[in-house]
């Protein structure tokens, strides 16, 4: 008998039988075969260092942190089914309308809220526990479309993956009444600290999903259960590692090995996928630091040849790190400009290249910072409806 596989008990609702899932505890039995594994962990280790190291050379620090978190809050509920894109973000956040619909950039916000929360908690040295994952949860879940799925409490029902129902379900995880048992193993391997924090990252991401301990919102708290562990363990001082874009850029397969996982206890397979996940995910982001770096520093070598204009140009490039669309009236109010000097402005950094106006109006025109919002929307684009075939 395989030990790493977990048992499936028949329950039954509304006279149909289903089977659910009850995980076998952590570590694996038999243990992980780290010797296969550790090309793959120093890859990702040596990766992750180099990014922990570059961003703190960096000039900007705070707005990669800013940005970074955004990416990854977009990206994670991409995977859910948002259609929300970094530009709605951004918008949204400066109390801007964005194109879709508001609940889904909420979802996005309260992502980036539910993180910054949970690093706090951290910082004021509350352990990583089923406490602060409840609370983080809440956080997550704070809102119109989350509030009547139990924000910050364990679920209370059978919940199950894909289907109409436990009995025509891809998969069902738990019963209610072994969830207790369930969470108090996972919170005790989280604090295992014989296992390496990368292998537990790896380790702890597929059981959250397996146990499955809320009514909504698993996915992205499992998610971002990653980004905890790495900053807790000092791994990472800020969360600047957006891993959901290789989750999303490779969704089947990742759907796929979680599976593979509780049917197989192939544990090395998955930790192979993850552990490479990691490294693609740090040279991307020391890429994008560098790209966004390099425009910021050319761009504003373009602005410093300018005459009286310079500095309420510089003003605006400072306003567009953080907002990358903006509006004359926007000018008026955020940064005190008259309406001509904004008008001015923004004519002055359409003739240096960094500015377009994308709507063709006479008025209410709208401007755009195109070459800064390639780079951060890189692979964030949403997914159409016929490619969200995971929920």
């Amino acid at each position: 008998m395989n030990q790493r596989i977990g048992i499936y008990i028949t329950q039954k609702i509304t006279g149909e039988s289903y089977k659910a899932y009850v995980p076998a505890k952590l570590p694996p039995e038999p243990p992980i075969d780290l010797t296969k594994l550790y090309p793959y962990l120093e890859k990702a280790t040596l990766a992750l260092a180099e990014l922990n190291s570059i961003h703190k050379s960096i000039p900007n620090t705070s707005l990669f942190i800013y940005m970074y978190v955004r990416k990854e809050a977009l990206l994670s509920s991409q995977i859910e089914g948002t259609q929300s894109s970094f530009s709605d973000l951004m918008l949204f956040e400066h109390h801007q309308k964005p194109e879709v619909s508001l609940k889904d950039v909420e979802e996005v916000s309260n992502y980036v809220k539910a993180i910054t929360y949970g690093l706090d908690r951290l910082k004021e040295d509350f352990p990583l526990s089923l406490r602060l994952l409840r609370e983080v949860h809440a956080v997550l879940l704070s809102g119109s479309r989350g509030s009547r799925k139990l924000p910050g409490e364990f679920r209370r029902s059978q919940n199950w993956i894909g289907g109409t129902r436990p009995g025509n379900a891809l998969f069902v995880p738990p019963p209610v009444d072994h969830l207790n048992q369930c969470l108090s193993d996972f919170e005790i391997f989280l604090h295992d600290n014989a296992v390496p924090v990368l292998i537990k990252a790896g380790l702890a991401h597929v059981q959250f999903e397996t146990i499955h301990p809320f009514l909504d919102g698993n996915g992205r708290l499992g998610r971002l259960l990653i980004t905890l562990l790495l900053c807790n363990s000092g791994m990472l001082d800020e969360p600047i590692l957006y891993l959901s874009l290789y989750f999303k850029q490779n969704r089947p397969i990742y759907y796929d090995l979680l599976q593979e996982v509780r049917l197989q206890g192939t544990w090395e397979t998955w930790l192979e996928f993850f552990l490479e996940g990691i490294f693609r995910s740090a040279k991307q982001a020391i890429q994008t630091a560098h790209l966004i770096n390099n425009l910021f520093d050319y761009d504003q070598a373009k602005i410093a040849t300018l005459g009286r204009a310079r500095f309420f140009c510089e003003q605006t490039l400072e306003y567009l790190k953080r907002l990358p669309q903006i509006t004359v009236p926007l000018l008026v109010s955020e940064l005190g400009m008259t309406a001509p000097t904004a008008r001015s402005v923004l004519n002055h950094m359409i003739k240096l290249g960094i500015l377009e106006e994308i709507t063709g109006k006479k008025r209410d025109k709208i401007y755009l910072y195109r070459n800064y919002l390639n780079i951060l929307e890189e692979g964030a684009k949403p997914f159409t409806m016929q490619n969200n075939s995971y929920n």
